[in-house]
């Protein structure tokens, strides 16, 4: 009952997935689980949204007719049941019958008990032939999305891009010293980035060596690289700004930055302060409006990691492309215009400004970055060049702009492979 409503609020209400399983937050009928339930809803979910492309194909196929326009929650009864049997370890009768049963609860859903008992064991007596079957004919994403990443980064790389989506995305983790060391501690992988990568957890993440001492934190490879972009910033005046929950803050910190970092929202502040003190980090934090934020001075280094349609992080998200629009990319996009035109009013001359977000769409990378150039005399590009940073190279563009996909970064096994699709611009300010 659980997975099935909270896929409604994603599919039909385009709610977050990360809001409706907040533990402490989210829907009312998630909080009500028990932590072992609350697991097992969160990957049904995930993987049905991971797969809806192909499990739609597979539930099609066995109907007669489609489903009625306004069936939707006949429809998700049908995901959430197709999920556990094609991608989880559920026993196909008891999938079947819970789906059944709550068929039969709905009043909306009554008279198509018996369809739901028909095509769900169709699927389960078919599966080992038609499930690659239908991998291979669908790309498990939305329309607009597809069509936006084909026109973005040609066909064969798109497909790339849409094969890692169906991936689970493995953690990584960023550390203070010793990422070798760190690796063989953790039984992980040293990634050409410097981060640490673990496969999968066994266990909560809170438990692993080097939690409570602040040793490490999470954060994707592709998102540990817009700070480094600075250099050597020892003893300088940076801000991080829209900074929580604080990976890129903590970077620029244990650099020897003298680091404010801006939050709008002050329980995303309190939860950057909670992970500071963790990691024995300080920052100054300000809880302001970017908008309206006026510091006494200028600062040497801008890092701005922009609001986004986070359509790099689908691997970690795949509710993204379903929540998500051609609309929101085009709304984001204008205000990372905006900001990022404030943020440029906060650098000294001569100073630097990193302006990063973890969409794969141009239009929130390269084109807010041209146009910003364009309308801005006293800004230049800083482009990073090949060689300046190692973990950086493979990643460059001819502009020398940052651009990762979850199809880069190939290592031994595809479950280690790829990272987060960021975006990152250099610019300096003139003297």
């Amino acid at each position: 009952m659980a997975a099935t409503k909270l896929l409604a609020a994603v599919i039909d209400a385009k709610t977050s997935l990360d809001g409706l399983t907040d533990h402490d937050h989210g829907h009312p009928q998630f909080r009500a689980l028990d932590m072992r339930d609350r697991a097992l809803v969160r990957a049904i979910l995930t993987t049905a949204l991971r797969f809806r492309g192909t499990i739609q194909a597979l539930i099609d196929a066995r109907l007669e007719r489609k489903l009625p326009a306004n069936a939707h929650t006949l429809s998700h009864v049908l995901h959430v049941a197709a999920a556990q049997m094609l991608f989880l370890d559920v026993p196909d009768s008891a999938a079947v019958d819970l789906a059944v049963t709550q068929a039969k609860a709905d009043p909306r859903t009554t008279r198509f008990a018996a369809l739901v008992n028909g095509v769900l064991r169709e699927i389960a007596r078919r599966k080992e032939r038609a499930l690659p079957a239908a991998l291979g004919q669908t790309d498990d994403a939305p329309e607009w999305f597809v069509t936006r990443l084909r026109a973005a980064y040609g066909e064969a790389h798109a497909a790339d891009i849409l094969a890692a989506h169906r991936l689970e995305a493995p953690v990584d983790l960023t550390v203070k010293t010793d990422a070798e060391g760190w690796a063989q501690k953790l039984g992980g992988t040293l990634l050409p980035t410097g981060s640490v990568r673990l496969e999968k957890l066994d266990g909560p993440l809170t438990a692993l060596t080097g939690f409570d001492a602040g040793e490490w934190w999470v954060q994707d490879a592709a998102a540990s690289m817009p700070a480094r972009l600075f250099g050597d910033i020892a003893g300088l005046a940076v801000t991080d700004l829209c900074a929580a929950p604080g990976g890129k803050t903590a970077q620029l910190a244990h650099a020897g930055a003298k680091v404010t970092a801006l939050e709008l929202s002050p329980n995303r502040a309190k939860r950057l302060a909670t992970n500071l003190e963790r990691l024995g980090l300080s920052a100054a934090i300000v809880t302001d409006d970017l908008f309206a934020y006026e510091p006494a001075e200028l600062f040497d280094a801008v890092l701005l990691d922009a609001p986004c349609s986070s359509t790099g992080t689908v691997r970690r998200h795949p509710d993204v492309p379903w929540t998500k629009g051609p609309q929101d990319v085009e709304k984001l996009a204008g205000l990372q215009a905006r900001m990022l035109a404030h943020a440029a009013t906060l650098v000294k001359p001569g100073g630097r400004l990193v302006f990063s977000n973890c969409s794969l769409d141009p239009l929130e990378g390269e084109d807010v970055c041209r146009d910003f150039l364009a309308s801005h005399p006293d800004m230049q590009a800083d482009p990073i060049l090949p060689g300046e940073f190692a973990f950086a190279d493979p990643f460059l563009n001819e502009r020398g702009e940052l651009r990762t996909t979850p199809a880069g970064m190939k290592q031994a096994t595809p479950a280690l492979s790829g990272l987060d699709g960021f975006f990152a611009a250099r610019f300096r300010k003139l003297t």
